[in-house]
């Protein structure tokens, strides 16, 4: 992650930006950051993981739905201000009410960033604590470099716990999806 500007601009700029480019771009008050093109298999975890959880909402028949980059959300809550919005690798969305035409706005129930080598420290701190403040209630970061996967979940304070830490093998569970887990071996 890079930032494109180092002065602030408007979001009408940033949205002008955005028409001129094919880069992925991300607007948080101001501060515009450009998002690495995905490695191979970033895009084979992505779309594993889109597709399961996909089926899994589906049978579930939850009424949540799972969307992947590129996919705009406007992170908006209450008494937080100032303009985000963010690229999420994947968004489980349950709210239905701030569906726009190409963006939602408000809070997804769960976000899930890969990490590529140039943003480690973009989706391991500053998304991290973006998405603590925005209420997004889990929090999934993988690391493909690594076979890792670090799952956060935002505890009754408001802030995120590390609920699992996995590498290599093993079973990761959704705390907020009741019975949505994925197995190590199959995602990397």
């Amino acid at each position: 992650m890079s930032l494109a500007q180092e002065r602030f601009v408007s979001i009408e700029e940033f949205y002008v930006m955005r028409e001129k480019t094919d880069n992925l771009l991300e607007y948080v008050d101001g501060v515009i950051f450009m998002s690495p093109s995905p490695s191979t298999k970033h895009q084979r975890i992505s779309s594993r993981l889109h597709a399961r959880l996909f089926n899994f909402l589906d049978q579930k028949k939850s009424g949540c739905e799972v969307f992947h980059a590129p996919f705009d959300v406007e992170l908006q809550k209450e008494g937080v201000d100032g303009k985000k919005i963010v690229i999420p690798d994947l968004s489980i969305i349950c709210d239905k009410n701030g569906f726009m035409e190409n963006k939602y706005i408000g809070v997804p129930a769960i976000i899930i960033e890969i990490l590529s080598p140039s943003n480690q420290s973009h989706d391991l701190v500053f998304k991290l604590n973006l998405y603590m403040q925005y209420g997004v209630k889990e929090y999934w970061i993988i690391n493909p470099m690594l076979n890792a996967i670090q799952l956060y979940v935002l505890d009754e304070s408001m802030q995120y716990q590390q609920m699992d830490v996995i590498r290599e093998q093993g079973i990761i569970k959704s705390h907020v999806l009741q019975g949505f887990q994925v197995q190590l071996e199959e995602l990397f």
